[in-house]
């Protein structure tokens, strides 16, 4: 066995012990940020170190410092872990080390792609000749989207805009939701569309956007229109009505509809939920985070576009010294605002065969249930409210202080106490002006005991901090 042999063997029983002792192990802890810095920092080596020695001490220093995201029991920010298959893939991926930019540096990872994107489009009932790209993440795949969008509207008003910039170019009319991501926004911010020029849509009690309100904007619009709905709020898991909102925006002339679905996107590959995105295959571009809830390791979001030539045009490149492929073949860099980049689609892929069509509805019907059945845990205590409906994944949580008082300090009070216990981690957010607990279960190791300790965890840690709250005050 060689030095490398050696490394790697180790490398993965060091990674096997990690996820063994994930389940149990407390989520998050307090971290002593000066002692990991000196554990990990200290100046560059001026000889170069054993890579085993390396890993070993990498592995141990850091454990302090890493929080088990992977695992059961986080639900913060929308994060789901990495199935099995999917987590092997993407190891295979690192060792073969191929460049998923062109066909000719991996056929493997080009065909790879193709297959995994016919069947993301069979998943989520889009039509067959949309365009896939295979980017970083949610904020990527939204940019990219809004991209083609950018092209084919000024196209239509007779602007080149990725030869001649926007300078002079007619105006494009942004239109988005109250509650729209802010990853919409900033992808505004990096196309030249602006944060401030956008039209913002008021929205309903759970974050929905108001149909009679966007009509109302629109009809104010004269050229170009974008407009970014919202399938999955990301406090309430609420859809836009989809259906009603292409409707309104085909009765412009010239109008693109993007759909930011970075988890929500899903719940089209789930037969029971399919009344949550009726109309969403009326759209022109959609986008979608793969490691949310098909539980791939990051560096995965999705973006699918309906007018292909648009797709490739906005993100298109060339080189003198790059090939040109001659058939059918995917060039990675004709559909990603990446050249080189990392072979992604291997655990989309992975994570697809492994799971099936029923499997992938299961993981995600399973995780709604378990929400559902953490709300339902909650609310039966005393001084807390479920503030959402809990239509999909996402729970809004609101605790009232025994004896009355200031309902958000002490919300906010009970989200640090269950954040340092380490049963569970979650996150807070303010919602409609009130501080709320945000709940996501998006993990398919989830088990209905890791959401029952969680709910215990949460109701204890509030009567602690009640119980604290009225020690102090009296």
């Amino acid at each position: 066995m060689d030095d490398r042999d050696a490394l790697l063997r180790r490398t993965a029983e060091l990674a096997g012990g990690f996820l063994e002792r994930l389940p149990d192990r407390p989520v998050s802890r307090a971290v002593n940020l000066d002692a990991l810095r000196v554990a990990l920092g200290g100046p560059l080596p001026v000889s170069g170190e054993d890579p085993l020695e390396v890993i070993e001490a990498l592995a141990r220093r850091a454990e302090p410092g890493l929080v088990g995201s992977a695992g059961p029991r986080y639900f913060g920010f929308v994060v789901g872990g990495g199935v099995p298959a999917a987590l092997a893939a993407d190891w295979l991926a690192s060792a073969w080390d191929q460049n998923a930019a062109m066909f000719v540096m991996s056929p493997a990872a080009a065909v790879v792609e193709e297959v995994a994107a016919r069947w993301l489009l069979d998943l989520f009932g889009l039509p067959e000749g949309c365009s896939v790209g295979f980017v970083t993440g949610a904020t990527m795949a939204n940019f990219t989207a809004l991209a083609a969008s950018r092209h084919s509207l000024l196209a239509r008003a007779g602007w080149n805009v990725e030869e001649d910039g926007l300078v002079g170019a007619p105006p494009i009319a942004v239109v988005v939701g109250e509650e729209a991501h802010v990853t919409i926004l900033a992808s505004l911010q990096m196309l030249g569309l602006g944060r401030a020029r956008v039209h913002r849509v008021a929205t309903d009690g759970q974050g929905r956007m108001r149909v009679e309100a966007l009509r109302e904007n629109l009809a104010r619009i004269a050229g170009p229109a974008l407009v970014c709905a919202q399938a999955g709020n990301v406090s309430t898991g609420a859809f836009d009505p989809l259906a009603e909102i292409v409707a309104a925006v085909r009765e412009l002339p010239n109008a693109w509809l993007h759909v930011d679905g970075a988890f929500g996107l899903w719940a089209a590959a789930v037969p029971g939920l399919q009344d949550r995105v009726a109309g969403l295959g009326g759209a022109d571009s959609w986008a979608t985070d793969a490691h949310k809830w098909l539980n791939v390791p990051y560096d995965s979001g999705i973006v699918i576009v309906r007018d292909a030539a648009a797709h490739h045009a906005a993100m298109t490149l060339g080189a003198a010294y790059y090939v040109e492929t001659a058939g059918g073949e995917r060039d990675g860099y004709n559909w990603a605002p990446e050249s080189s980049r990392r072979a992604r689609g291997f655990a989309v892929y992975a994570a697809l065969r492994s799971l099936g069509r029923d499997g992938l509805a299961e993981m995600i019907e399973r995780c709604c249930a378990l929400a559902r059945r953490m709300a339902d845990g909650l609310r039966r205590a005393d001084g807390v409210t479920i503030l959402n409906d809990v239509v999909l994944n996402q729970v809004l949580v609101r605790f009232e202080p025994p004896g009355g008082g200031d309902a958000d300090a002490f919300t906010r009070a009970v989200i640090a106490a269950v954040q340092v216990d380490g049963t569970c981690w979650l996150g807070g957010t303010t919602w409609h002006g009130m501080a709320a607990m945000r709940i996501s279960v998006s993990n398919w190791s989830t088990t209905e005991r890791d959401a029952d300790l969680s709910v215990e965890a949460i109701l204890r840690c509030t009567r602690e901090a009640g119980a604290t709250r009225l020690t102090v005050g009296g």
